[in-house]
């Protein structure tokens, strides 16, 4: 095994799982979930009596009880397997304290919280092997896409420059990673740049003519809207590769980035749990870095649903973090295995998303235009604000926002909701939306009919 290699080490396994045929991949799965469960029950309270009972030696993850966020997160402390790493100590030093995105903590961890698309926001640490593991395996397997002349020409030509577009003022997985590699390379600190998807729409569009990137990176609904703004004449960038993640995209929004900015678009799937999950191959279709993560389709009872079905959610298993292990973590996404080899030839599995989309929701602006509003952009807004422990807002007319607060415990409601009112406001206003009435229902934050949680959605 080359697990203890660096990055070159990671490429060069990378590059050897997807040639060395199913079997060999299935082995070396096996091997590190192993490995992973072994680690796991001695460093870690919370998994050594989540496994009592359960054979020595795991090859086989449905053996292994299933895990969700809130029940990891309730036992932080004994989930992580460093004794130095708490809860506490982590919002001290990181989220609320001088640790900037992207720079390690304790000097060896990169810290992200989830954006919440599922309800429940978490703190993750990952390792270096794990952050080194995601860079490297996701640039491997995106190279056959990348590496082709109506790209790297370009680059080439007219110089890498790199615009971002992200949820910023926190420690969100795709704004710390461009940060880190800002933070390690000299060459590529003026050469990327992290736009916030936070800001009106004339803004980006006026940095980005002026940056002029060759690579555009970001949600796809966020990359959608730039699309209109390129089509409309407003924008004026002419990239060379576009990359989205974070959110499922659809065909739609595909053709319209596509033929707005005439590039290729690359598909990446993946979470701030596990960050480096699945790729898009030349074909389009995503393939699953199934050498580093499990991902187990399972219906509502967490029975194994068969390819070419919709599952009703999926696990996953990061086997890289060995300082905070996700064995079987409910990631509440659904999706569908393919019963068929991808016709590129890769042994990857490949996978279709459903789960996570991300439409822009339009409000009603003086005048009567329609201004669109990233789902993410207003989740944001709601889910950095002090004393929010979870939320809803839901666009039940043109002009009208609903709003369901669940305050953190001992949170002062009142103070809560006023706090949400000024930010939502305020953001509503840079926007142009300052008509648009903002409403504080009873009801606390519930799941939608079909039993998935959404933050931001119209109703």
């Amino acid at each position: 095994m080359r697990d203890r290699l660096g990055a070159l080490g990671v490429a060069g396994d990378a590059w050897w799982a997807e040639h060395a045929g199913p079997e060999a991949l299935a082995r070396r799965q096996r091997t590190r979930l192993g490995e992973l469960v072994r680690h796991a029950r001695a460093g870690s309270p919370y998994y050594r009596r989540l496994y009592r009972g359960l054979p020595a030696d795991v090859a086989d993850p449905r053996v292994l009880p299933p895990v969700a966020k809130r029940e990891l997160m309730a036992h932080f402390d004994e989930w992580v397997t460093d004794p130095e790493v708490t809860l506490a100590s982590v919002r001290r030093d990181v989220l609320a304290g001088p640790v900037p995105a992207g720079a390690p903590y304790l000097g060896r961890y990169h810290v992200v919280t989830s954006s919440g698309t599922s309800g429940e926001p978490v703190v993750l640490l990952h390792d270096r092997r794990s952050w080194t593991v995601a860079d490297v395996v996701l640039r491997v397997r995106a190279r056959r896409s990348v590496l082709r002349p109506g790209v790297v020409g370009p680059v080439l030509h007219h110089g890498l420059r790199v615009g971002v577009l992200v949820a910023t003022g926190g420690h969100f997985a795709a704004a710390a990673a461009a940060e880190d590699v800002r933070r390690r390379s000299r060459f590529l600190a003026d050469r990327v740049r992290v736009l916030s998807v936070l800001r009106p729409a004339g803004e980006l569009v006026a940095e980005l003519d002026a940056l002029r990137p060759t690579v555009l990176l970001g949600y796809p609904s966020a990359l959608a809207l730039l699309a209109v703004e390129q089509e409309a004449g407003r924008l004026r960038i002419a990239p060379a590769l576009v990359a989205v993640g974070g959110e499922v995209l659809t065909a739609a929004a595909r053709e319209r980035i596509r033929g707005a900015f005439g590039c290729p678009v690359l598909d990446e799937y993946a979470a701030s749990e596990v960050p480096g999950l699945a790729v898009a191959c030349p074909r389009g279709r995503l393939h699953v870095n199934a050498d580093w993560y499990l991902l187990e389709p399972v219906d509502e009872q967490h029975r194994p649903v068969p390819p070419g079905r919709t599952s009703s959610t999926v696990l996953v298993t990061n086997l890289a973090n060995r300082v905070q292990p996700l064995i079987r973590y409910d990631l509440g996404d659904r999706v569908e295995v393919s019963a068929r080899p991808c016709p590129c030839g890769s042994p990857l599995p490949v996978v279709r998303v459903e789960g996570r989309t991300g439409e822009a929701l339009p409000f009603r602006a003086a005048g009567g235009r329609a201004v669109p509003v990233l789902p993410l952009a207003l989740g944001t807004v709601l889910g950095e604000t002090p004393g929010v422990r979870r939320f809803q807002a839901v666009r039940t007319g043109p002009d009208v926002l609903v709003v369901r607060l669940d305050p953190a415990p001992g949170a002062d409601p009142g103070a809560v909701r006023a706090a949400v009112d000024a930010r939502l406001r305020a953001f509503l206003a840079e926007h142009g939306l300052g008509a648009v009435r903002v409403e504080h229902s009873a009801e606390p934050p519930r799941p939608d009919r079909t039993g998935k949680f959404r933050e931001v959605y119209s109703a």
